[in-house]
């Protein structure tokens, strides 16, 4: 299996995706804050692109997001600690 259809990195965007629509942040204004084109919010969203840890952190800056907070949010991360 790809890392990127595992099932712990699906949830990690799912997340994502989730932050991101909580604040009423579309992908294209994501992009803009990310200096990046809507098309790379679009690819990481559907599984076509991989975030590392760098733009992790970037993307939930810029939606204004603890990364420690929503890294506990996330079922199997937290059952690491």
């Amino acid at each position: 299996m790809k890392s990127i259809h595992d099932p712990r990195y699906c949830e990690f965007i799912e997340h994502m995706i989730t932050a991101r629509m909580t604040r009423k942040v579309t992908q294209w204004q994501l992009a803009q804050l990310l200096a990046r084109p809507q098309s790379y919010v679009a690819k990481v969203e559907n599984l076509d692109r991989r975030l590392d840890v760098v733009e992790t952190r970037d993307w939930l800056i810029a939606l204004g997001v603890s990364p420690d907070s929503f890294m506990h949010e996330i079922r199997w991360w937290s059952q690491l600690t």
